[in-house]
């Protein structure tokens, strides 16, 4: 055990030294983090060890398998996730204005979000309010929460199977994963099926990284199997083109299945607890984000929605 490092009160923190300490415990190790950042590992030691004198603690437990936080270096990574948002928002606010654009709102999203629920949402919103931009980006449920609570975006929206602690929460739509198999050569399924019958069958779908895919991949492993993609592509609408001329089967938001199914696909419910779900709105800091724009954009998806109030993160 080594022991806390003096405080050196001549050294003070540089935000660039925040930026290496989140990229190192993003990426498991000191040498991955510096060359995320372009950074030589003698750099990147001697910036961390100035970085622990200048706390005055240690903030890493360093073992063969990588490095871990220390409950100082949780504090830390806490206060550099809002300094790193709060510096990129003052760029993109400062970008903003310069092109005559008062602000920007970062918003996190689940696939179903993303591909069914957001577009028509999103574009009433921006045509009403000229003068905001939102930044948008597709992530799983969990790493949304985790985007969320390193304060690394205004609004969040995920399913209420993820834990939402310490967040407040609104709910903002239903939403439901059904099965989408070929008609072509086969007989009409059951009424309903549960995920696991699928999965002696090839699969279409999203790319690895998508929230969706990430969801059926950690299903398929609690049932000790995996997925075999026979193809991966970029957009919804593709995955039901592909699973009507035959070549798998897919699993999405019941809506995307609404809106594209024709006769060459069967359509049927998944009977597992986790296919049907709710979208929530998610913030950290209280009910409504801070910020003109954050709030704009928060007040009307959950107007959308009939959203009520939340105290300490609950539905009520």
């Amino acid at each position: 055990m080594t022991a806390a490092p003096r405080h050196t009160a001549s050294y003070r923190i540089d935000p660039f030294d925040l930026r290496l300490f989140s990229a190192i415990v993003e990426h498991g190790s000191i040498t991955a983090g510096a060359r995320h950042i372009h950074l030589s590992l003698a750099a990147a030691s001697t910036r961390l060890q100035q970085l622990e004198h200048a706390v005055g603690a240690s903030l890493l437990v360093r073992s063969k398998r990588g490095v871990h936080t220390t409950d100082a270096g949780r504090t830390l990574l806490l206060h550099a996730g809002r300094l790193q948002r709060g510096m990129e928002a003052l760029h993109a606010d400062m970008a903003a204005h310069a092109h005559g654009v008062r602000s920007t709102v970062r918003l996190l999203c689940n696939t179903a979000a993303m591909t069914e629920h957001l577009p028509q949402l999103l574009g009433r919103f921006l045509v009403a309010h000229p003068d905001i931009d939102v930044e948008l980006r597709e992530l799983s449920s969990h790493d949304v929460l985790l985007a969320m609570r390193r304060e690394q975006a205004d609004i969040g929206i995920v399913t209420d199977h993820v834990g939402t602690e310490g967040l407040h929460t609104r709910f903002f739509r239903e939403d439901r994963l059904v099965a989408v198999l070929p008609r072509q050569g086969a007989r009409a399924p059951r009424r309903t099926l549960a995920f696991a019958d699928l999965l002696e069958r090839p699969f279409v779908g999203l790319p690895s990284d998508s929230g969706i895919s990430r969801l059926l991949h950690d299903k398929a492993l609690q049932h000790g199997r995996g997925l075999h993609h026979r193809l991966r592509v970029r957009g919804l609408d593709v995955v039901m083109q592909l699973v009507g001329e035959g070549v798998g089967v897919a699993v999405v938001p019941q809506a995307t299945a609404q809106r594209l199914a024709d006769g060459r696909v069967w359509v049927r419910p998944l009977s597992d607890d986790w296919a049907t779900r709710r979208l929530l709105l998610c913030t950290v800091d209280d009910a409504v984000p801070a910020g003109a724009g954050a709030a704009a954009l928060h007040t009307f998806l959950a107007q959308s929605a009939g959203a009520s109030k939340t105290v300490g993160g609950r539905l009520q």
